[in-house]
């Protein structure tokens, strides 16, 4: 799945493609529980499955920097570069949460390769990502992601 280029050049021709979609994964309240232990945040709202059913989303949410934060092992899904010394992340835009992730539920990444620009050593990629839950009428998270890959 997904779609494996070889360099910079190769990653270039692809600019403005769609990339696709991720497989759908579940967001357990195991995972929700070890990101509250790694971050801190223990919110009721997250990690007190009682409390949160009685709670204004009838049951309890995933963090959603815990939602934002899976957006890259998803993106590995969609696109692998090959033959680049270093890939790294550069940052985000336009980061919105329109929808809870309850526990339970699965999310995949939907993507487009919006740009490819040319930095110092290496290319800026700009994604436009798009978590989507299954069965969901709204998006988990609608970002712009930044990434650099360098020669």
């Amino acid at each position: 799945m997904g779609i494996t280029v070889n360099g910079i050049d190769e990653l270039k021709k692809l600019a403005g493609s769609d990339l696709g979609a991720s497989e759908w994964i579940e967001v357990t309240q195991e995972r929700i529980d070890t990101f509250a232990d790694a971050t801190g945040d223990h919110q009721w709202i997250h990690v007190d499955p009682e409390k949160a059913a009685a709670g204004p989303f009838g049951a309890p949410i995933a963090h959603g920097y815990l939602t934002l934060s899976l957006f890259i092992p998803l993106f590995t899904e969609l696109l692998d570069v090959e033959g680049v010394s270093t890939k790294v992340n550069y940052g985000l835009n336009k980061v919105r949460f329109p929808s809870p992730v309850k526990v339970g539920a699965k999310i995949r990444l939907v993507g487009k390769l919006a740009s490819v620009e040319d930095v110092p050593g290496g290319v800026q990629i700009t994604v436009d990502g798009t978590i989507e839950i299954e069965g969901g009428a709204k998006p988990a998270a609608v970002l712009q992601s930044l990434s650099r890959f360098y020669a």
